[in-house]
């Protein structure tokens, strides 16, 4: 009798293993959308602000708001510590269970001091689970798909913000509790799907080699790829991993040296600078105003352009439909464009945008040129706060989430990802905390700054972030090993969104190297992987029983 054989993740190999890999992290990023967003609703909801007694203090109702990002903070520090410890599957999974936690307390708080634990116990579970499932993710995509799928983790990131605004605005008709501690309790259909398919997926084979298990990995991107292992192209890519690993173990810099400008006689592995510029994405992403809009539009709404509780909260919820579809446009171009043209096209709309609403709420606080076109003033800012987020959506939404996963090495990519994260959290609370008292007490003026940093990051993207579009992760680390300096607005390759030809013919070779077919064969491996890539299949069978008999021979 023939005994079956246990198969792992079901059976699932190649394009479909990824796609569960990318469902997991995708309910990740929802989550956390849904959650950032949620917050926008229940903290303009009567009941909820006379239940904490804090109806009328702007400054107690911006910290309850703000407090999450702490936690978010603290959760994405930790995972310098934990990450590299427990994997990225374990790593989510724990902070998917400290968010559980959180969530039951905020659900079931009857005053302040129970809300604000609540609020930065599922911060710091979410401040975990963001530092780690797009490193999860990049780590197990290959180098056609890893721009794609994290920015399609980034629009579930959306639809999850779309969610939370049109869940506020059904339950505002809503009277008691209800009205907001059901939005809280939503979060839990996310919750419930990660403790689901998180366990059976597979860890990163980048971070099994780089804790010494390499048979493991060579299994794992095997059958990421639905190859064999003894494939010369699985046996390529191992290697390379091995190599990234094996250098950056020789050319380490202790971050004593480190923190003291020290770079060792080979300058290390610019480490600091990777460091600096994940994390620079960002700081980036937050100082472009998004927070302003994202935890506060229905309250921006209501006291700068002037409009009623309901309709300030319907147009929040149509606006992040337009935002949700939009950044769609993000998915097929993050490739085509590259990083860098897409934050610096990006950055320029943005900065259009907010000089616009600028200008247009200067006009609708004017008392001098009557109600009529004050009100005019005021609905014109409300299209360029949409169009805003179109910018946003396309080009910053993703890639300062998918920037630090690529841009750091093998050993400091959880740690790259975790001090990028915290960036985010620490100045998402910074822009939440000020934003209703910048509102308050500048008006108009307020939006001056947003338009000033928007203006900045192009200049800033152009001279110092080299492109990572097309690009393995191990040619990432070729190119710091190679180009120390920082101004890369004057290196050809650093600027273009296609692979440069070096790495191809590295590659080319490494597979000959590691091959016992002739070069015409070797050359067939390559097409064939790369036909797959775009037609997210594999070639045709023929083909492959072709080459099968001519490896048996």
């Amino acid at each position: 009798m023939k005994v079956k054989t246990k198969q792992p993740y079901f059976g699932l190999k190649g394009a479909w293993l990824t796609f569960w890999v990318t469902v997991a992290c995708a309910t990740d990023m929802t989550l956390f959308g849904y959650d950032q967003g949620v917050f926008g609703g229940v903290i303009v909801t009567p009941d909820f602000l006379d239940l904490l007694g804090i109806a009328n203090n702007e400054k107690l109702q911006s910290t309850v708001t703000a407090i999450y990002d702490v936690g978010c903070f603290l959760g994405a520090l930790s995972t310098m510590y934990i990450g590299e410890r427990l994997g990225r599957k374990r790593t989510v999974m724990l902070g998917t269970t400290i968010m559980a936690v959180g969530a039951i307390l905020q659900i079931a708080a009857f005053g302040m001091a129970q809300m604000i634990v609540g609020r930065v116990i599922a911060g710091i579970g979410n401040g975990i689970n963001t530092s780690t499932a797009p490193v999860w993710q990049g780590e197990t995509s290959k180098a056609s798909w890893r721009g794609k799928l994290v920015i399609i983790e980034m629009i579930m990131n959306i639809f999850g913000f779309m969610l939370s605004n049109w869940v506020t605005f059904g339950l505002s008709y809503a009277s008691g509790s209800i009205a907001w501690r059901l939005p809280l309790a939503i979060q839990f259909l996310f919750i419930f799907v990660l403790w689901g398919t998180v366990p059976w997926l597979p860890e990163s084979p980048r971070w099994l080699i780089a804790k010494g298990r390499v048979q493991e990995a060579d299994v794992i991107l095997a059958d990421l790829e639905a190859l064999d292992v003894d494939d010369p192209y699985i046996i390529t890519q191992s290697k390379d991993i091995q190599w990234a690993v094996n250098y950056e173990r020789e050319n380490s810099v202790p971050w004593s040296m480190l923190l003291r400008g020290k770079t060792g006689p080979n300058q290390g592995t610019s480490t600091i600078r990777r460091l600096i510029l994940g994390m620079g994405t960002q700081a980036m992403q937050q100082f472009s105003g998004i927070n302003v809009t994202s935890y506060y539009l229905p309250l921006v709404l209501i006291r700068s352009v002037g409009l009623d509780n309901k309709l300030a909260r319907l147009l929040a919820a149509c606006n992040s439909v337009s935002y949700l579809l939009f950044s769609l446009i993000g998915i097929p171009n993050v490739e085509r464009w590259g990083r860098r043209k897409m934050m610096m096209y990006a950055a320029f709309g943005q900065f259009f945008c907010y000089m616009i609403i600028t200008i247009c709420i200067r006009y609708n606080e004017d008392t001098t040129i009557g109600q009529v076109a004050n009100e005019k003033w005021a609905k014109a800012s409300i299209a360029f706060f949409f169009l805003y987020y179109v910018f946003f959506g396309i080009g910053w939404q993703g890639v300062p989430w998918l920037y630090p996963t690529e841009i750091n090495s093998l050993s400091m990519r959880t740690k790259g990802a975790a001090l990028g994260t915290a960036t985010n959290w620490i100045v998402n609370f910074m822009v939440v905390e000020i934003t209703p008292v910048g509102i308050a007490s500048l008006g108009w003026r307020f939006y001056i700054i947003w338009t000033v940093f928007n203006f900045a990051f192009i200049p800033i993207v152009y001279v110092f972030y080299p492109e990572t579009a097309d690009r393995s992760l191990e040619d990432v680390d070729r190119f710091f090993q190679e180009n120390h300096d920082i101004l890369v607005c004057k290196d050809p390759d650093a600027r273009s969104s296609k692979r440069p030809a070096r790495y191809l013919e590295h590659e080319r070779d490494e597979v000959r190297r590691n091959s016992s077919i002739r070069p015409a064969d070797i050359d067939a491996v390559l097409q064939r992987r790369r036909t797959a890539d775009k037609a997210n299949a594999g070639v045709g069978k023929d083909e492959e029983e072709g080459h099968a008999a001519h490896i048996e021979k």
